[in-house]
């Protein structure tokens, strides 16, 4: 059986003991109190399937799984969230928001939302420090947006910055950035990466001073055309993830405005950061990722 034709994907029933399951192995938490013993599932025709009940004497107050998730408050199937979460998982490039909208079956504004709710899930909030001894870390820039080509009537849009640190075989981490300078530049790589790494760049001006604090400063000269050397100096691996991140936004997304910018980030980071695992266990990670985080439509900046 593929992935795609497993129950949990078209019944919600099913869907709900799955993610019940992935969320409280251990059996129901009250998401309001964090209670865990004094938990009772309503069984009563009255209420909707999934209902508990907190038994705490301060707390009393009623949840499902989805309470305290990317997922609160939708009333869209959890068996359309579930797929539509492991198609964005499973997607190296990204999935369109109208490819959704015509899979699932929800109109285009409720697949946009989704997709922004589960990007949201995908973020991580709490990054820890790329690199290490003998390690070594790539550092790049590159800049998103519009191209004049085929806009002859119209300005193309502003072209927005990103920085990205890439462990050689291990994670990367990605930020929007207003401009690449030194000072911005090396506070992120100041605090994102462990000092005992090996610094790799290109021959840009900003990054010796950046790099004096690490454990060594590596670069190639792309002005020359000089792209390896000796097999060790590149700087191949973050611009790899430039390729595969530019190809999403421009051949999937086609358009990425700067308020959206760090949650398409955050989704190919999280892919790029997976890519050693199936896509289901990459799906499962994603739902992980969903609890204790909240994106309502006026947050998108369309709400309001």
């Amino acid at each position: 059986m593929s992935d795609l034709q497993n129950p949990i994907f078209h019944d919600d029933d099913e869907a709900r003991a799955f993610m019940e399951a992935e969320r409280w192995p251990n059996g129901a938490v009250c998401p309001h109190c964090g209670e865990a013993e004094n938990v009772r599932k309503m069984e009563g025709k009255s209420h909707r399937a999934g209902l508990y009940q907190c038994g705490r004497s301060s707390c009393r107050k009623q949840f499902t799984v989805t309470v305290g998730t990317v997922f609160e408050r939708s009333k869209i199937g959890l068996s359309k969230w579930l797929m539509a979460s492991y198609l964005l998982s499973s997607s190296k490039k990204g999935i369109s928001t109208h490819q959704l909208h015509r899979m699932l079956g929800v109109t285009y504004k409720s697949a946009w939302f989704m997709t922004h709710r589960i990007r949201e899930a995908m973020r991580d909030f709490a990054p820890g420090p790329v690199g290490g001894g003998n390690k070594v870390v790539e550092v790049d820039e590159t800049y998103v947006g519009g191209k004049a080509k085929n806009r002859a009537f119209t300005p193309p849009p502003k072209k927005e910055a990103v920085v990205a640190l890439v462990e050689r075989g291990g994670k990367v981490r990605s930020q929007h950035v207003p401009k690449v300078t030194s000072r911005i530049v090396g506070k992120i790589v100041s605090q994102q990466i462990e000092q005992a790494s090996y610094i790799m760049t290109d021959e840009s001006p900003i990054y010796p001073r950046v790099a004096r604090e690490f454990g060594g400063h590596g670069t190639v000269n792309h002005s020359i055309k000089e792209y390896v050397r000796g097999g060790f100096w590149h700087t191949n691996t973050v611009e790899n993830y430039f390729s595969i991140f530019k190809r999403g936004i421009n051949g999937v997304y086609q358009a990425v405005s700067e308020k959206h910018l760090k949650r398409y980030l955050g989704e190919f980071d999280f892919r790029y950061n997976t890519r050693d695992v199936s896509d289901m266990e990459r799906a499962r990670a994603a739902l992980k990722g969903a609890e204790g985080k909240r994106l309502t439509y006026r947050r998108t900046g369309l709400g309001a």
